[in-house]
């Protein structure tokens, strides 16, 4: 099957260096690389706290699938990287509020994460 690297402005370019792909396509799976609270437009952490973390976040990992031609129904698993379990709750409220009733299956996994980075997310992603 053909690999396609998914790249789009509309998410921050991620890696070192901007090593990494945003995303990958094998097929009709999707799988993006963790997103952080980036600005896709400067590459800077967004202000704010955690809750604002998880919602830039979550747009950018929504825009990596956007333009791999998938959505947030489209989901079949995302993994969530926390760097502390007190925001459970705060994530959770978040979560629920971005995805509505489409409640993807989720794993949240407590992390040590580069600088002030509070959250990390990754998708796996069907395209129909």
């Amino acid at each position: 099957m053909e690999r396609t690297v998914i790249l789009t402005d509309q998410a921050p370019a991620v890696g070192p260096q901007f090593a990494l792909s945003q995303g990958v396509r094998i097929g009709n799976l999707v799988q993006t690389s963790g997103q952080v609270a980036q600005d896709p437009a400067t590459g800077a952490l967004i202000p704010g706290g955690f809750a604002e973390q998880m919602q830039q976040t979550l747009q950018n990992v929504s825009a990596v699938l956007a333009a791999a031609g998938a959505t947030l129904a489209d989901i079949l698993m995302m993994r969530v990287y926390v760097t502390d379990t007190a925001n459970l709750a705060e994530m959770n409220r978040v979560y629920s509020a971005f995805v509505g009733d489409i409640k993807p299956p989720r794993t949240t996994i407590c992390v040590g994460l580069p600088g002030e980075y509070l959250v990390e997310i990754e998708a796996l992603a069907v395209v129909n």
